[in-house]
């Protein structure tokens, strides 16, 4: 009685399965590491996005940089105008100690920082030559250095204009990571004629150090929480665009709009409100009618220089000029999904349909990875339109580098399944057909290559060999011996057929099969001819071989062979546990049975009627007449003893005949 141990033992598990059936299971797991792959892709990209760590933060900043410096500059609002306190202003006061009698206007800025007065006299003709407000990012928190009277003067002025002129007020932190302090550094209060003439100047700074964001809730998200503001202190854009009575439009964004590199909006240095000969050209060309005047640094020596998308090195009033004017145009840039959650399923969603739509739709791997990198660029498109021209952030970067390694996946794993195919489609072709046939098999039919193992119908000539009265010879000859001269025999006989480019198709005990024009044809008379010469050299091996046992004094070998051609049906062929390379059908029959024909009309080599229509005008042939066939009873098969090819020396073919009737005892009438 059989158990089950013993059961368990055949089953057919992975360790005792057959090399090609290793690489079909290889080839499996192959494609279900794919989809594991897109799978993993998709819920990394999802997942990361939805939690929102750091290097997502990191790698969609990055894209946005990308997106403004792929933008480029756009033109600036008109009513914002910089004073700039350039290197060219803080120069001037070399003109002034070189002959001061020359140039006393220049007295407030010969030497930095300047006296109170310069910005006095200069916000008094701003304001007075037509300007809506004027914002000053510099901070007066520390009595003049040049006296009370330097203070009063900008204090009288603040007075005269406390509506139209705000001043910087400061956040800043300081000590270590253990101990940190933090303080607001606030105007002097001489000069803070009321709150509203106030505005923050700090933006919020993301992880790689770049400002992105309006500063609309710093007060309430950072000064409030340390208890440094009690009352509300607008950012710097914001209470300017109070000072100069704009109401600026209801906007859910906190990105700001950058218009472009330093230098985009218009700038003015500072010196030249002070020179009389400046100012009046301002005065006549209206520079400063209506206009909103920002005073500030951008000489890099005073180091007000902040990290941007367009540049590392914009001066801080650039940057408060940006914010003013996405304030002011309703243009501050928004997120498509606020929510993490959100966004991490839409990231999700979109790997994952592209990669189901990458492995089901698209089967070449080359159309596979094009297919990625196209899908990556138009998401990638869609972002930069959304972003640019939409004003909407959507998720970009993430999604598009997942998309791609999804693509890259696909494309690995498919080109290892390919090459273990391959190797799966040479170790089976290998054993019946000749190494090159099976290399042109592997590089001209690259792409289809695989379908040749699947059953198809096709027309080919098969060739059927067999040794006469081996049965007999297996009972005269030791085991060991026969064995030898069997191997002998075909060796040489399978050696005829590759050379000929032939498949090999199987042994059966003596007999040898072979087709020609399968798994590829070289067009259906190239293949009938090969099988033909195939056959004129078994003939001449087996001659070869006759006269070698012969001088040993070894029992000879004859043999038979019978061709035909005709429709048949090939393809990998078995069991889940053996598989092998095989034709089928009516075809294969005939042939087999044309071939056992060859002892009974005694001659070595038989081809058929649909077989010689093709070959007639390259042989010379014996016709035999027509033969009914074993299942066969209603059709009678014609068929021709082969001579050998047209003006060949038949000599060899008599030679055959003659040592094969004497084998078999025909006598010649």
């Amino acid at each position: 009685m059989e158990s089950n141990t013993d059961r368990k033992s055949q089953a057919p598990t992975r360790c005792n399965l057959p090399k090609s059936s290793r690489n079909l299971w290889r080839s499996l797991n192959l494609t279900k590491l794919g989809y594991l792959l897109i799978g993993f892709w998709a819920i990394s990209g999802g997942l990361t996005t939805g939690v929102n760590l750091g290097i997502v933060q990191r790698m969609e900043r990055q894209a946005q940089v990308l997106f403004f410096r792929l933008r480029g500059q756009v033109a600036p609002p008109e009513d914002i105008l910089i004073l700039e306190i350039d290197q060219d202003s803080l120069a001037q006061g070399e003109f002034y100690q070189a002959e001061p009698e020359r140039y006393p206007e220049l007295e407030p800025i010969q030497a930095w920082p300047w006296q109170r007065t310069a910005y006095a006299q200069v916000i008094d003709k701003l304001l007075t030559a037509g300007a809506k407000s004027v914002s000053v990012d510099v901070i007066f928190d520390l009595a003049s250095s040049y006296g009370k009277a330097d203070d009063q003067q900008l204090q009288q002025v603040l007075q005269r204009y406390r509506e139209q002129i705000i001043l910087a007020t400061s956040f800043e932190s300081f000590g270590t990571e253990e101990v940190q302090q933090a303080q607001l550094i606030s105007p002097n209060p001489i000069f803070q004629a009321a709150p509203k003439t106030l505005g923050l100047v700090n933006f919020p700074i993301d992880l790689d150090g770049r400002i992105y964001e309006l500063a609309n809730d710093y007060d309430q998200e950072v000064l409030r929480p340390l208890g440094l503001a009690q009352e509300e202190i607008p950012s710097f854009a914001e209470a300017t665009l109070r000072a100069a009575k704009i109401n600026s439009p209801p906007s859910p964004g906190r990105n700001i709009f950058f218009y472009g590199p330093p230098g985009t909006f218009k700038q003015v240095s500072f010196w030249h409100v002070l020179d009389p000969n400046n100012w009046e050209v301002h005065l006549k060309n209206q520079t400063f009618k209506d206009k909103m005047v920002l005073i500030g640094a951008t000489a890099d020596s005073l180091q007000d220089l902040k990290r941007t998308p367009f540049s590392d090195t914009l001066p801080g009033i650039e940057l408060h000029a940006n914010a003013i004017a996405t304030l002011m145009e309703g243009r501050a840039i928004a997120q498509a999904f606020p929510n993490n959650l959100l966004r991490g399923l839409l990231v999700f969603l979109g790997v994952a349909g592209t990669g189901i739509f990458l492995s089901n739709f698209l089967k070449r791997l080359v159309a596979q990875l094009l297919g990625a990198l196209g899908i990556a660029v138009a998401w990638g498109a869609v972002g930069y339109l959304s972003f640019t021209y939409g004003g909407i952030i959507l998720p970009t970067a993430v999604p598009v580098v997942a998309i791609a390694l999804t693509g890259i996946s696909c494309l690995a794993t498919g080109a290892i399944r390919i090459q273990l195919e391959r190797l799966r489609l040479y170790r089976t072709l290998g054993r019946y057909v000749a190494a090159p046939i099976v290399n042109e098999i592997l590089t001209q039919h690259a792409d289809d290559f695989q379908a040749l193992l699947k059953g198809r119908k096709l027309r080919a000539t098969i060739l059927f060999s067999d040794i006469r009265g081996f049965t007999t010879l297996s009972l005269k000859l030791e085991p060991e011996q026969l064995v030898e001269q069997l191997n002998t025999y075909l060796n040489a006989m399978v050696e005829a057929i590759l050379a000929e480019g032939g498949t090999l198709d199987k042994f059966i005990g003596d007999a040898v099969m072979a087709e020609f024009g399968s798994p590829i044809s070289y067009g259906e008379k190239n293949d009938a001819i090969r099988a033909i010469r195939a056959a004129l050299g078994m003939r001449r091996a087996l001659v070869e071989l006759q006269a070698q046992w012969q001088e040993q004094g070894q029992e000879l070998f004859f043999n038979g062979i019978g061709i035909n051609f005709g429709e048949l049906i090939a393809g990998d062929i078995g069991s889940y546990r053996r598989r092998e390379y095989a034709v089928i059908g009516d075809a294969v029959n005939v042939a087999s049975r044309v071939e056992g024909l060859t002892g009974k009309l005694g001659t070595d080599i038989l081809i058929t009627e649909s077989l010689y229509q093709l070959v007639q005008d390259e042989v010379e042939v014996v016709p035999m007449g027509e033969y009914q066939l074993k299942g066969r009873q209603e059709n009678l098969v014609k068929l021709y003893s082969l001579i050998g090819l047209k003006g060949e020396d038949p000599t060899l073919y008599q030679q055959v005949q003659t040592s094969l009737h004497q084998y078999l005892g025909i006598t010649k009438k």
